[in-house]
């Protein structure tokens, strides 16, 4: 039997490792978007622009920079998963995977459990863009046309 790509076999290391790269994408990524505005506009960076429910409000200027940086992140998100999962049936999974621990890390931080609307609608859109743009990209690279040479045909 020959082995196709990507063939359906559970393999949790590949998983796992998936996972933890997706997320490390997201974090260092977020953080040079929000260090690169932080330094055009000239504001204190921290950590509570990662992780404090708050910061994502669209009530001040300066936190609808952080959620235009949290969607800047979502579509660069949608670009790790086309290079690292390549897999449009699998875009969903990750991106929802990555936000729920990205959830999770901010309930540590906060030491309770997210209660703003905005964080709540900002996640979803970013959820929505980084699946819709992910699948898109991956869709693209799975049909593109695989090259036949002409060596290998049969006169008919």
């Amino acid at each position: 039997m020959v082995a196709s790509f990507r063939s359906y076999v559970w393999d949790p290391q590949l998983i796992v490792s998936q996972i933890l790269t997706m997320q490390s994408i997201f974090y260092v990524c977020y953080g040079f978007w929000l260090v690169m505005v932080d330094f055009i506009v000239d504001a204190p960076r921290s950590l509570d622009q990662i992780f404090k429910y708050e910061c994502l409000e669209f009530g001040s200027s300066r936190g609808r920079l952080i959620v235009g940086v949290y969607v800047l992140n979502s579509l660069t998100g949608a670009l790790g998963l086309w290079f690292l999962v390549q897999r449009s049936k699998q875009c969903t999974d990750y991106a929802f995977t990555v936000h729920f621990l990205h959830l999770l890390a901010c309930w540590l931080y906060n030491r309770q459990f997210p209660n703003t609307v905005s964080w709540w609608l900002v996640n979803i859109v970013c959820i929505a863009m980084m699946t819709v743009l992910g699948e898109f990209l991956c869709m693209r690279t799975e049909l593109r046309a695989i090259p036949v040479s002409a060596a290998l045909k049969a006169d008919l």
